[in-house]
Order: structure tokens, then sequence, then C-alpha cells
């Protein structure tokens, strides 16, 4: 009866043992070799291949493959051989380099490092530097902006602005209030061409203005509708008229719960008796510097988006007129934003940006 190829005998020091016995406890990230350290000391232990792979579950194929590497090679036989290519020639300790002097310098004819004088600092080629910022996530051409309020009553007008919109009072309206000031009714100097397929809509990069108008605008937010009114100016004066407008146009049985920023006509002798005499109205203050916290400044970046940006206005009437058209398209399908972070997220959040930048060094 023909028989196979014998098995090659395992044999273990004790040095062998312990450590291949330690390589079989690696962790995840080297699972391989820990997988092939086991079939050896199985091997070892008199089991047949089969058995190994059963109690591995894996192939009796590979149970050999390792199995004869070891006896050829010893333990040198279970790593990983070199792959082939050409060697590297970017050390760690030219990445370390590149990415040390990102973060901790700058050049000297510059504010911000870019790839070509981080190449020629470095004395590697643009397309390595460029690698490494991608690998590190740097962006050094990049800058963002910031504010955090310090505003005493951070923390408590934070928590009661939010549960306004997560938990509104019962027979009651809340609503989103302020005004966008100074819009222009621009006109560019000469007509627009139009987009065409393969060229996108031009036009010249100087313009003429035509005046400017003001919108006063409050969001419901329970139903995403818009109350608003456009003013030549922002005065106390035209807020107060806004105001009524608003008492006007809101059921006479509900509350009004107003959330508004702290511009000074806001806060106006005649804006405050205005509101002694109407005791359904509430007004809730966002913290300075804190204006993310008022839903309707999302809506007005909608409208700068979609009517504004691109709009063309020979006069404050036309864009007045835009203006008020957009809102009624806006109204007649509203949708409201909807409010997903409670309070104690927010302030975990600015919590944890405050503790990276405590020990920036700035």
């Amino acid at each position: 009866m023909a028989r196979g190829p014998r098995k090659a005998v395992l044999v273990l020091s004790a040095a062998e043992r312990e450590e291949l016995e330690r390589w079989s406890r690696r962790p995840t990230s080297a699972q391989a070799l820990a997988t092939r350290a086991r079939i050896v000391l199985l091997a070892a232990e008199g089991l047949t291949n089969l058995a190994v792979a059963a109690k591995l579950g894996i192939t009796n194929v590979t149970v050999g493959k390792w199995r004869s590497r070891f006896v050829e090679r010893r333990a040198d036989g279970l790593l990983d051989e070199p792959r082939p290519g050409a060697p590297r020639t970017v050390s760690d300790k030219d990445v370390e380099s590149v990415v040390r002097m990102t973060l901790e310098s700058t050049p000297t004819d510059a504010t911000h490092w870019s790839t070509r004088s981080m190449a020629s600092r470095s004395g590697l080629s643009q397309s390595t530097v460029s690698r490494i910022w991608r690998a590190f996530a740097l962006q050094p051409h990049r800058s963002e902006t910031f504010k955090l309020s310090t505003d005493p009553l951070f923390i408590e007008k934070v928590r009661d602005i939010v549960g306004l919109y997560l938990d509104p009072p019962d027979r009651a309206l809340v609503l989103c209030v302020d005004e966008k000031s100074q819009i222009q009714a621009l006109d560019r100097t000469q007509p627009l061409l139009p987009m065409r397929p393969g060229q996108a809509e031009r036009r010249t990069h100087d313009y003429m203005r035509h005046g400017t108008t003001s919108l006063f605008a409050a969001l419901d937010v329970a139903t995403g509708e818009v109350i608003g009114r456009c003013h030549a100016r922002h005065r106390s004066r035209e807020f107060r008229k806004f105001l009524e407008e608003i008492d006007e146009r809101t059921p006479k049985g509900l509350d009004v719960h107003l959330v508004m920023d702290n511009y000074a006509t806001h806060k106006t002798d005649a804006v405050k008796r205005w509101l002694a005499r109407r005791p359904r109205f509430h007004v809730h203050f966002t913290p300075t510097s804190a204006s993310w916290l008022n839903q309707v400044e999302r809506w007005f970046a909608l409208l700068t988006q979609r009517q504004i940006k691109r709009g063309t206005h020979r006069s404050t009437h036309e864009l007045r007129q835009a203006i008020r058209s957009y809102m009624a398209t806006y109204n007649a399908d509203p949708r409201p934003f909807r409010w997903t972070k409670s309070a104690d997220e927010i302030l975990a959040s600015v919590a944890r940006f405050c503790a990276r930048i405590s020990d920036s060094g700035h």
C-alpha cells in the first residue's frame, strides 16, 4: 500500500518553546504570526496535520507549509519573507522631520509651508512631502476660524435655549428672531454670460451698488415657517415694528418665546417697555458670540445661497421683491430644522475643544 511522505519530526528546545508561546499570545495586529506559532506548538505535541488544521480552523495545506518552514529554518521560517520591490528611500526619521517642521515651524518668507518650500527645506521631493502630509492629514494651506463665548452665563443660556428646541412648552410658540442687515442690491457692470455645455455661467468681477435693505425674520421652530419684513434701516424703531407684526400674526392665546441675540436694538428701553406690556412674550438671549444657537441664522444662509449670492438687482425694490418671493415659496412648503444635540453634548464638545487648545502654547 502506497504511503505519503513522512511528516517532519518536530522537537522544540526550551528557548524555542518559550518564544513560540510568546508569539502565540500576540494581539490582533500580529495574528498571522500567532497562528503560525500555534501550528508548530501543536505539531510538537505529536498531532497530525489534519488534527492541527481541525483544531485551528485552517487548511491542511497551511499547516504543512509552516510545519516544513519551521523544520528547515526554525523560528526564522515563520517570519514573512522580504517583499519584492525597491527598498525604501524615505526613512522614518525623514518622515518625523517633515511632520515636526510642519507643526512646529514656519518658513522665513511665508506664514505657512507649501509642498515646494518644505521639499526645498527637507531635501525630499515635492511628491514625497505631499504623501507624508496626506498620511498625517496635514493641510498647512487651510485655516479655519473659531470663537469661544466669554458669556458668564454661557452654560445657563445654552441649557435654556436647547431646552426650548428639544422640549418646547405647551401652548406656546418658539420663534428664532434676528435681522440680516445691509443686504446689498448689486448689479454686474456687464450682462451675464449664461451657462452652456462645457462652460459655467460667467459674470464680471466688478459690480454696481444700488442701495441696501435689512431683513427682520422670525423662524417658527416647530413648523419652519418664517415671518419676515424688509426695512431700509435696522434701528430699534424698526425692530419694535417687527415685534408688532409678530404679535399680529401669531394666535393671541399662545405664549411666544423669542430666541434672539444681544444686539443693542433688542435691548433698548422702548423694546423693553413694549415687551413689558405684553406678558405673553418671553425673551431668551443667546450667549455672546454664539449665534450658532439661533436657528434663523441657518435660514439666512439658505436665503443667501439660493437667492442673494448670485442674484442681480438693479434697485432695492427689486431686492426686496426677490426676498419676499423667496419667503413666499419657502413658506408654501416649510420644513423645520431638526436640532439633534442636547445641551450636555454641546457643553461636552466645548469642554473637549478647550482642553485641546489649552496646551497649544498660544
